[in-house]
């Protein structure tokens, strides 16, 4: 992704990795399931979560809130012990086709974030209109909207560091 490129051309000491949702099968939660033991892409992305400073979340917004996967996955996780989201460092993006810009969504995914006990960066980005937003290539048209990306990681950046 562009985040994920521009991130790493200045991340310093940071190593990062990019990840998908879709690479942690998880059922939906449900408490007898639960009971069963924790499904096993639950745990391994609970540990990447752990392992990690800080997560830079990207997601689209679903009718103006977030995809229910990711709803999902923020409950599942936080069944895990200790709680992978606690005091994590956390960042939200996302894209949405209509002129927002996945605003309303972001907004919706700071909560259980917060519940959780995690740090939500106060400053979110989305990006409107993201089906005409990338080139061929997958890169961003706009190089002020690249600057502004690149801004925006800089701060998050700044803010891990401390």
């Amino acid at each position: 992704s562009n985040a994920h490129r521009l991130f790493k051309e200045n991340q310093g000491a940071h190593t990062l990795e990019l990840l998908s949702f879709n690479d942690f099968p998880m059922p939906v939660y449900d408490g007898d399931i639960e009971t069963q033991g924790i499904p096993a892409g639950v745990i391994a992305l609970a540990s990447k979560i752990s392992a990690s400073d800080a997560v830079i979340i990207s997601t689209p917004e679903y009718n103006g809130s977030i995809p229910g996967s990711f709803k999902n996955a923020i409950d599942w996780v936080s069944r895990v012990k200790p709680m992978p989201w606690a005091g994590k460092n956390i960042l939200l993006m996302g894209a949405s086709p209509g002129a927002l810009g996945a605003v309303r969504g972001l907004l919706h995914a700071r909560q259980p974030l917060d519940i959780c006990g995690a740090f939500v960066f106060p400053e979110t980005m989305g990006l409107p209109k993201a089906n005409e937003a990338f080139d061929e290539a997958g890169n961003l048209k706009e190089a002020a909207l690249e600057e502004r990306l690149r801004k925006f990681l800089g701060r998050f950046k700044a803010h891990i560091e401390k």
